[in-house]
């Protein structure tokens, strides 16, 4: 049977205090998505809610659209909005959330979902000044407050602000292919891709006025993946020592430069499993992997599946 496909439901849930920014990045992203999604956006009771700037949001929707969404996204609030316990109605919303649906926090909304127990026993992030409280709150969950977000399958969580860019872009990207999420990422003038691995901006220092910067090396890097690149290589491009390439690399990139170039390797590489039929060995090649072993190896300790699996999950999104 032919047709279109029908859009994807996408309830987004506006809690008192919500930060006006979170709560827009899932209309703007998904909503530039060629249709794929229909996005609505809901409060526990339909009324307005009050954000943390000096505005009020009214929305179209009650929660009763939590009860056909395929997608929850709960968005964040500053921490002192945060309840010690969730008050009957929010419960009472989330309740009504479908047991097949995936539901994903932006920020400090991973707190409201590990308080109604759905974090339990998964891996999870949130921003990182607050992981000391949901550490101290949460024991069950699995946290890992340094990487912009967590998918652990139907529940996805966030880290800081703009990871809600990331975390939606990943969605079109498992949704719909990477072809897809580079348009959207286009349209939003955003960077297409930001691996959930990578660091989150944590007291990175601000370079020097009148340093010299690394930018010109990640480029240049970029441009020979399927080269053996090694620290001296990079700091002899950068003209620098290797202690002041690699202490300067970290402090623009917040990431050592041997960790930078696997992950820029395994984003070639997942763009060629989503977009072409290489043989996985191929790719190791095309991108600077000695063997297929060591992109399997990789990709596994990345994102916990394999190649192949990786490539059928686009195949199908294709």
């Amino acid at each position: 049977m032919s047709g279109k496909r029908e859009p994807e439901r996408v309830a987004v849930l506006a809690l008192d205090g919500v930060y006006p920014f979170e709560l827009g990045i899932p209309s703007r992203i998904l909503g530039a998505a060629d249709g794929r999604y229909e996005v609505l956006t809901c409060t526990v009771d339909g009324r307005p809610v009050r954000t943390n700037a000096d505005f009020t949001i009214g929305v179209a929707h009650g929660p009763e659209i939590l009860d056909t969404a395929d997608t929850v996204v709960v968005t964040s609030m500053p921490p002192d909005y945060i309840p010690p316990r969730l008050p009957d109605e929010v419960t009472a919303a989330l309740a009504r959330i479908r047991p097949d649906a995936r539901i994903v926090s932006i920020c400090t909304a991973a707190f409201i979902l590990a308080e109604a127990g759905l974090l339990d026993g998964r891996k999870a992030t949130t921003h990182w000044q607050a992981a000391d409280e949901f550490r101290c709150r949460y024991p069950k969950v699995e946290l890992d407050p340094d990487v912009l977000f967590v998918d652990d399958g139907r529940i996805l969580t966030s880290a800081g602000a703009a990871s809600g860019v990331d975390i939606c872009l990943h969605i079109v990207r498992t949704d719909h292919g990477s072809d897809l999420a580079n348009t959207v990422a286009r349209r939003c003038v955003v960077p297409p891709f930001r691996d959930g691995g990578q660091a989150q901006y944590i007291e990175q220092p601000v370079p020097v006025s009148g340093a010299a910067s690394t930018a010109a090396t990640r480029a240049w890097a970029l441009e020979r993946l399927d080269e053996p690149l090694t620290l001296s290589d990079l700091a002899g491009h950068a003209r620098m020592s290797l202690r002041t390439f690699a202490r300067r690399f970290n402090d623009e990139v917040g990431l050592n430069p041997g960790r930078w170039l696997i992950q820029q390797r395994l984003a070639r590489a997942r763009h060629l499993l989503e977009s072409s039929d290489l043989p996985v060995d191929r790719i190791a090649a095309e991108v600077g992997f000695a063997t297929g072993a060591s992109l399997r190896q990789h990709l596994q300790a990345a994102i916990g599946v394999s190649p192949q699996a990786y490539r059928r999950t686009f195949q199908k999104a294709r």
